[in-house]
């Protein structure tokens, strides 16, 4: 799933600043001075929590949604066997227990007992072999690429060479047991993940045929996480009530909100009481005014994610690797970091944040902003300075349309530096800023060459650079090389954690060479909540949903 670039981010100043080094990934708390002056509009709510989201797109089914605030959506509403704690581990959500096989090719889920869906419907082990038959129908074609998790007897549902799935086997209600065919280190978490009732999204199945079907229940999702949905406003706000029947018991707080916001409102919403919590762009300014508000607990904290631009690697000028790493060597990227993010982030030179355990930078080019370099990779491949100065190869002109979320804050930073720094290598950049959800949609059908991206908070690096893999239904970028292919399926297949920081530190050597995309960069995280909310702790790894269920007022 992908966000906007900068989404969600205030104003910035202009002038860039001494790069902050995010290596530490300390969090930063500075609590309330004083709780007392929290605005009356918030105080008014005794029992709703309000909070501030971008862009959902109105798919709020997982597997199926391409948009991260979609993602945060049914976070809220739906709930998976296996979940992970503060450091990314799996521990138990609906499945209270798991057995893994000592080849690490069986997976036994122990359900919960009483598990129930917010309708009140069982919840049980049907609901999940329904699941995972679903994504391995032959019409599927979200997010989830199930086949790297090799079920055994999945190949051959999705060919309609059977009815079942061998692999995946109902034990009894509460049990079920998951056969794979090799070891895939994200097997658990992934064959674990949301559970969908068999009853409400498969009463219309048929094996092979169509999930058209399943379009119109986007919109009145029914699940088993803490909260239930209550309503979607589009451009306004997506409601939620407490759900009676969640396994852990009801939340505290009755009702919460995500309320549609701009990057340049959140602040304003916060100071008035409008918003109990909201993520601001980290600068000195934004610090500063929070600390000002003297009722709001502030968190700073390195990233997870990362900032990119999509290159469509099918269009025949950006299938040249030599291409791509000139627009990588012409872009100023330090420049643009250095002004967007003024100290609190720094460029991205591989495809994992350094709060990973699988970050290096060892054998890495990291593609310093050369000029001369950029020009000659460029004469290299054939694109020669033609008499208006764009680089021109077989009557072809080097112009490219850059895509971005016209809510991108750093929009007025970036295109000015992208514009310049390849005018200056003779290439034409043609911005085109729109609707993110229209943007995915042109991204999705391969109707783009560059466009600002940037991923959803990373607890695996397999989750980034499955982008890359060649035989991936989902990939965008069209890229397709054979030694990628294989690092990436080896650094899955193995659950030894030094053996995998050897494979991805071999594969962002490769990466470096020949770059799928054009790395942007990384950044810290500023947030800030009222304190008359109890319960939020700052080290979770997700998102607030994962905070949802323990809170509370107190006034």
């Amino acid at each position: 799933m992908l966000s906007a670039c900068g989404g969600q981010e205030d104003t910035a100043s202009t002038e860039p600043v001494k790069k902050q080094d995010l290596k530490d990934s300390k969090i930063e708390s500075i609590p309330a001075t004083d709780k007392k002056k929290s605005p009356e509009k918030a105080n008014q709510r005794k029992d709703t929590f309000i909070t501030a989201i971008s862009k959902p797109g109105g798919v709020f089914l997982p597997y199926f949604q391409d948009n991260g605030w979609d993602g945060n959506v049914t976070s809220v509403i739906f709930a998976s066997l296996v979940t992970t704690d503060k450091q990314s581990k799996p521990v138990p959500d609906l499945a209270e227990k798991w057995d893994i096989s000592a080849d690490q090719l069986t997976y036994t889920f122990h359900l919960r007992k009483n598990l129930k869906f917010s309708d009140g419907s069982p919840l049980t082990a049907d609901d999940v072999a329904f699941t995972l038959t679903l994504l391995h129908d032959k019409a599927y074609e979200g997010g989830l690429d199930i086949a790297q998790y090799a079920v055994k007897g999945g190949k051959e549902y999705k060919e309609g060479k059977a009815t079942s799935i061998e692999g995946i086997q109902v034990v009894d209600p509460q049990t079920i047991k998951i056969t794979t065919e090799k070891v895939n280190s994200q097997a658990l978490t992934n064959l674990g993940g949301p559970v969908l009732s068999k009853a409400y999204y498969g009463k219309d199945y048929k094996q092979n045929t169509s999930l058209d079907y399943l379009k119109a229940l986007y919109g009145q999702p029914i699940a088993a996480g803490p909260y239930k949905f209550e309503k979607y406003v589009p451009g306004q706000e997506v409601r939620f009530v407490a759900n009676e029947n969640y396994y852990a018991g009801k939340p505290k707080i009755k009702n919460f909100i995500y309320k549609i916001t701009s990057g340049d409102t959140g602040f304003q919403l916060f100071q008035t009481g409008e918003l109990d919590y909201s993520g601001f762009r980290a600068n000195p300014e934004n610090i500063d005014q929070l600390k000002g508000l003297e009722f709001a607990n502030i968190n700073l904290e390195s990233s997870s994610d990362i900032a990119y631009i999509y290159v469509n690697n099918k269009k025949s000028y950006l299938k040249d690797k030599k291409v791509r790493q000139a627009l990588t060597y012409g872009l100023d990227r330090k420049k643009y970091v250095d002004t967007a993010l003024q100290g609190y982030g720094s460029v991205a030179n591989v495809p994992i944040a350094p709060v990973s355990w699988a970050y290096t930078e060892e054998g890495i080019n990291k593609y310093p902003h050369d000029v001369e370099k950029a020009k000659k990779l460029l004469d290299e491949a054939g694109w020669k300075v033609g008499s208006d100065g764009v680089r021109e190869k077989d009557g072809q002109k080097l112009k490219l349309t850059y895509y971005a979320s016209n809510t991108g804050k750093t929009n007025d930073i970036f295109i000015p530096i992208a514009k310049e720094s390849y005018k200056e290598i003779g290439v034409e950049l043609n911005p085109e800023l729109m609707d993110f959800n229209t943007m995915l949609s042109k991204v999705g059908k391969g109707d783009y060459d560059l466009a600002a991206v940037s991923t959803p908070g990373i607890s695996d690096p397999s989750e980034v650079v499955s982008e890359y893999l060649s035989t991936n239904p989902k990939s965008d970028t069209g890229y397709n090389n054979p030694k990628v292919d294989d690092l990436i399926v080896k650094g899955i297949g193995t659950t030894d954690i030094e053996k995998r920081k050897a494979i991805y530190k071999e594969l962002y050597k490769e990466l470096s060479d020949d770059p799928p995309v054009i790395l942007l960069n990384y950044r810290k995280l500023l947030y800030a909540h009222n304190a008359r909310i109890k319960g939020i702790d700052p080290e979770k790894y997700d998102s607030i949903s994962s905070n949802l269920p323990v809170l509370s007022i107190e006034q």
